[in-house]
């Protein structure tokens, strides 16, 4: 049977009672799977539940709420930092009305459990037999002789079919999508990329982008009315997930996009086909395929909450990108510095290219990948929390570990985050418990990422500084690894706010820079008045760049090419406003490109003015 859902909080606190408590914040709703403590293990966020005393008296209890047949039980040790407690053996009893109860038993009587013999490790016991009722109670025997009484867990039930129960069926979740919900490993990953191009070859293609530290090949799917070919004026958008081997979620949920997006296609629905017709769009649900193996073989209950997130070589994908902040901040603060730093496009340093830097094989191909395709929007899914976090994520002070440090711009990004959150079945919802120790409900399941903790090298701040894709962390559940049983109500719950997403790629202005020959001048450098971020034109010359609505005074220039500035407006509609340059080339450039034309350089006047003397000089 599959989990009851402690740790995807389907059960709520109220279904979660207790002996005792130690105090709030270890009460029994926070006996929950995997469950994270705050660095500071307050009342209010702690992680685990712990009995008040240490006695064989104690225990927690779960309400089904319904008749449900029991078949195991899942248990893990107090999550901290500063101590450890964990249960090591304990009972377990059953009851139809919470005042009668039967333990499990066995021949020889009572049955005694094994449980942890660490805190983080989750163990798996299954019932002799299963077992029908409605409650369910651990009851904790024996503990760490150094510690207490502590314990998360999960229950794995069945509910029995009860037509009569008017709280389940409307807290019913069903989805009519015919998609494959279940988790796939490598080879069944790579099948169904292969089911979809073969069902809508005409709108897909395969490709991989490198290797990962196993050799394992990092396959996205491009969707595209014209796959394989950047075509001009029409933007380019990407998902990417599983940087985090055991965020397993995020990688599910792209692999039902791609199916999706195919069959909805196929099917006519207009919103869909436009989206097609009108953007290049990548997805790459795994990147990091040796992590997701190591999680993936464990199980989804049982990896516990790190086992597969790091690389083979141990190395966290998301925070392995060159730190181009530090160098760009202390370019703005010293404002004598002979060294000026750009405000977009800022150069990779040495030190991170060579062979001895510590950089996974994966990260150098997520780069290349960056700098190969003009991507204007991303999102990076990913798991154990219910929130979008938007650039900056590292702190511009370096004495604050947290601090809200926005990018320039910061009410696009803002907007961009809200978009997901807002269309999100749950992010929003005022009556939604944390996942963990964070309520992100003051600013609508969105957060700067530096003000909720600061991190150097991460994939958004870099894809920001160093190329003109904006790109945000979605964070698309509390449930890294949620059973299969539960990806169908977690497709309901993402589906619209990722095409949502997408569609904010056609947000803001977008245009070409031609000069008077019509023709595109690649690398011309946008600028917009009031925002200290410019970006930069495509092989082709073409651009898009992602505004609010509003009036924006657009600056484009090159170089050997004068400057042109025009006001662009951008509307509330979807659809970026066309803003396109013609601009001419120097008086200086052009005599360059004459006297190369005719193989003689041309002299600069200061030469010139010196051999004029001299020749006056000797005519005296």
């Amino acid at each position: 049977c599959p989990p009851l859902g402690l740790e995807t909080l389907k059960i709520t606190d109220f279904q979660l009672h207790a002996s005792t408590a130690k105090r709030y914040g270890l009460g029994a709703h926070r006996g929950r799977l995997n469950i994270q403590a705050g660095v500071n293990e307050n009342d209010f966020y702690d992680g685990a539940w712990c009995a008040g005393r240490n006695d064989p008296y104690q225990w927690i209890e779960v309400d089904a709420r319904r008749l449900t047949k029991f078949t195991g039980v899942i248990t893990q040790g107090r999550n901290s930092l500063w101590s450890s407690n964990w249960v090591t053996s304990y009972r377990v009893l059953v009851s139809n009305d919470s005042h009668a109860w039967t333990a499990v038993r066995n021949e020889s009587g009572d049955v005694i459990f094994a449980g942890n013999s660490e805190k983080e490790i989750p163990v798996l016991n299954m019932l002799p037999v299963p077992l029908v009722a409605r409650y369910i109670r651990i009851n904790p025997r024996s503990w760490f002789e150094e510690g207490s009484i502590c314990m998360r867990l999960e229950i794995l039930g069945c509910p029995l079919p009860d037509p009569n129960n008017y709280y389940h069926r409307r807290n019913e979740m069903t989805t009519t999508d015919n998609l494959d919900f279940k988790h796939h490993n490598y080879k069944e990953m790579r099948q169904l990329m292969k089911t979809v191009n073969k069902m809508c070859p005409n709108i897909t293609r395969i490709y991989n982008i490198g290797k990962s530290h196993q050799g394992l090949k990092l396959y996205a799917v491009e969707i595209s009315d014209n796959p394989g070919e950047h075509e001009v004026g029409e933007p380019e958008f990407r998902y990417i997930a599983g940087a985090h081997g055991n965020e397993v979620l995020g990688r599910e949920l792209i692999l039902l996009l791609m199916q999706f997006m195919c069959q909805e296609y196929l099917a006519g629905n207009p919103r869909i086909v436009h989206l097609i017709e009108d953007t290049r769009i990548h997805l790459l649900p795994s990147v990091n395929p040796d992590g997701y193996d190591k999680a993936y073989k464990a199980g989804s209950e049982l990896g516990g909450w790190s086992l597969g997130r790091w690389t083979q070589d141990g190395i966290d994908i998301n925070n392995n990108f060159p730190d181009l902040n530090s160098l760009l901040w202390e370019s703005e603060d010293q404002k004598m510095s002979k060294r000026k730093v750009p405000n977009h496009h800022i150069p990779i340093p040495d030190w991170y290219l060579s062979e001895n830097a510590t950089v996974a094989v994966e990260t150098r191909a997520i780069i290349a990948w960056m700098e190969k395709i003009p991507f204007v929007l991303g999102g990076n899914l990913q798991g154990g929390e219910l929130v979008v976090a938007y650039p900056y994520d590292m702190v511009r002070s370096m004495w604050k570990t947290q601090d809200y440090t926005p990018t320039p711009d910061d009410h696009v990004f803002r907007w961009l985050a809200y978009s997901y959150a807002s269309t999100h079945r749950l992010m929003t919802d005022a009556r939604r418990r944390a996942c963990h120790t964070e309520d992100f409900q003051k600013e609508d399941g969105t957060v700067n990422g530096a003000s909720w903790h600061t991190v150097a090298g991460s994939i958004n701040d870099f894809s920001y500084l160093h190329t003109n894709c904006f790109e945000l962390s979605i964070y698309v559940g509390c449930d890294k690894y949620p059973h299969e049983t539960e990806l169908p109500e977690e497709w309901e719950n993402n589906r619209e706010s990722l095409i949502v997403f997408m569609e904010q790629v056609h947000r803001g202005i977008k245009g070409l820079v031609k000069d008077v020959h019509g023709k595109g001048i690649p690398n011309a450098i946008i600028s917009v008045e009031g925002v200290n971020h410019d970006i930069r034109t495509g092989a082709d010359g073409d651009y898009w760049r992602l505004l609010n609505p509003g009036e924006y005074v657009v600056g484009a220039r090159a170089e050997g090419y004068t400057s042109a500035t025009k006001t662009c407006e951008v509307g509330y509609d979807m659809g970026a406003t066309q803003c396109d340059f013609t601009i001419s080339k120097t008086n200086l450039a052009r005599i360059k490109e004459i006297m190369k034309k005719f193989g003689k350089q041309p002299i600069s006047m200061s030469v010139r003015r010196l051999r004029q003397r001299a020749r006056q000089w000797r005519q005296q």
